[in-house]
């Protein structure tokens, strides 16, 4: 159960902390210049761990395995962070944004899901996003 329970833990409480860090840039900084010291940052800790946890392997010989995925990801973490950044410049709310960006990622993702990965989709499912998407209404009703 821990083996299930630990990885959706750690990004809740990654998530948490990551709304609070970029809900609180300054409003004078360039996002790219903080974005800089963000993977400058992760990408030491990255290190770290990858010896710390990993059995003496050779980081060279990892990145010999890399595919087209953790090129893209980077490209597409930036547009994540910097508009996260921008989008609390403009005034969302961490309340608010969060929950307008997860359920209409969760419709999207629901289609992603199928048409890529051949996953199904179950009337739960189906019933879940209408939930969500009702809440959303609710929660951005003036």
């Amino acid at each position: 159960m821990f083996q299930y329970v630990w990885p959706i833990s750690l990004v809740i409480l990654s998530n948490v902390v990551y709304q609070i860090c970029a809900k609180s840039v300054p409003k004078e900084l360039n996002p790219f210049a903080a974005l800089t010291v963000t993977y400058f940052i992760g990408a030491m800790v990255s290190a770290v761990l990858f010896f710390a946890v990993g059995k003496n392997g050779s980081l060279i010989r990892e990145y010999g395995k890399l595919n087209w995925a953790p090129f893209v990801l980077g490209l597409f973490i930036v547009g994540l962070e910097t508009g996260w950044i921008y989008a609390y410049k403009a005034g969302w709310q961490v309340s608010s944004g969060f929950i307008v960006q997860s359920s209409v990622l969760s419709v999207v993702l629901l289609a992603v899901g199928y048409f890529l990965f051949h996953e199904t989709i179950t009337w739960n499912k189906i019933v879940g996003v209408v939930i969500c998407l009702i809440g959303l209404g609710f929660i951005n009703y003036r």
